[in-house]
């Protein structure tokens, strides 16, 4: 019994799935990532870009240079876990206001 089984069961395990790789060439160059903007979102509204405490106006005025920028670099907000859900969305509504496509949001884990 233990042979018919083998039998049968063989040819399926060698089947084969034919894969075509992508070729790499040596004139692609790679892109050149420059390092995220983190713009820190305290609970009393307070904004950080970088670390660096702006205002609102400050804060407008960068996300518009970076907006210009090609390729732009990509926004990370970070925030508090006790900051308010409306204080976050109006920094996201500014960034997406300038035109800045990469954002992205930074959590820290529980431990």
């Amino acid at each position: 019994v233990l042979l018919i089984i083998f039998m049968i069961t063989a040819p399926l395990m060698s089947h084969k799935v034919k894969v075509e790789l992508p070729q790499a060439t040596l004139e692609e160059k790679p892109e050149i990532t420059q390092p995220p903007i983190t713009l820190a979102v305290t609970a009393n509204g307070q904004v950080y870009w970088n670390d660096e405490a702006v205002t609102r106006d400050m804060l407008d005025a960068r996300l518009a240079v970076l907006a210009q920028q090609t390729p732009q670099p990509q926004v990370d907000i970070r925030s508090d876990n006790i900051t308010k859900y409306g204080v976050i969305h109006e920094v996201v509504q500014n960034v997406r206001r300038a035109g800045i496509r990469k954002v992205g949001f930074v959590s820290t884990p529980e431990r």
